[in-house]
């Protein structure tokens, strides 16, 4: 017999680790009665396993494909990627099942999801939504910082009182209660501060080139904000933001906003080691 013809039997498949997706038709791991592991450094909860997508059926008047990379993308934003130690896999079949539609707009989708940067393809393994290293996570915030630096100098010579003074009431629930009290709330009252500087400052191209980023610094911002005070911390900061910006005392207002980010990238360096 040849060495061709003798085929050496296929070695068999690995089991799975222990909460590692099991097949093919697992789109994300189920979050019923989630293991909860503390990270021992940092004191972050960590969810043992990553939550499902949140997504609704497309309306189908409309490109499937344009709708299905919406969907998925702001689903993919919502996520809280860092919140659990494994990655979020994504599966065809379910997420056409969720969307309504066939696979050929959500195989579109995520090809173009991939080139951006927000999902990444494992041969044999499936479709993840990416996650960053520590340092990756760091450099974000530190180009965050930057960016929102500016938008807050733009904004105090851009933007108008009233809109200003808009970023006052986004925290008037909080001045009577401490943060930590509320504090998904006000996470994501901390959230859409941010992104209202961005929006203040009248830069629509910055506000397209902040917005890959700000997947990862905001997942990080949530994660963080209720360890070691930083909720009460954090607001104290955004007062003083707003007067700077209310005072249109544009170099103050930029070294306030750049400070905030660089506390967190700090914070970040220090306690986050799971991130690698």
């Amino acid at each position: 017999m040849s060495h061709a013809a003798r085929r050496q039997p296929e070695p068999a498949a690995a089991k799975p680790a222990a909460g590692a997706a099991t097949s093919a038709g697992d789109t994300l791991r189920p979050v019923d009665a989630l293991e909860v592991e503390r990270d021992a450094s940092a004191g972050i909860d960590l969810a043992a396993a990553p939550p499902k997508l949140e997504l609704q059926p497309l309306n189908t008047n409309v490109s499937l494909r344009e709708q299905a990379y919406a969907a998925l993308k702001q689903a993919i934003m919502d996520a809280d990627i860092y919140a659990h130690r494994e990655e979020i896999r994504l599966d065809e079949r379910q997420l056409s099942q969720a969307l309504g539609v066939s696979r050929t707009p959500i195989r579109e989708a995520m090809s173009l999801l991939e080139q951006e940067g927000f999902l990444r393809t494992v041969p044999r393994r499936g479709v993840f939504i990416v996650r960053k290293t520590k340092k990756q996570i760091i450099e974000m915030i530190e180009m965050w910082a930057a960016l929102e630096s500016m938008a807050a100098r733009l904004a105090t010579m851009n933007a108008s009182d009233e809109d200003i003074g808009s970023l006052r009431h986004m925290f008037d629930e909080f001045l009577s209660a401490a943060p930590a009290e509320h504090i998904g709330e006000y996470s994501d009252a901390n959230i859409a501060f941010h992104q209202a500087i961005i929006g203040l400052s009248g830069s629509h191209l910055m506000g397209k080139t902040i917005e890959n980023l700000f997947i990862h610094v905001r997942a990080i911002r949530r994660l963080t904000i209720s360890r070691a005070d930083r909720a009460a911390r954090s607001i104290i900061d955004h007062m003083q933001i707003i007067e700077a910006l209310e005072r249109r005392d544009t170099e103050l207002a930029e070294r306030l906003v750049r400070e905030h980010s660089l506390n967190l990238a700090a914070y970040v360096e220090k306690y986050c080691d799971f991130l690698d």
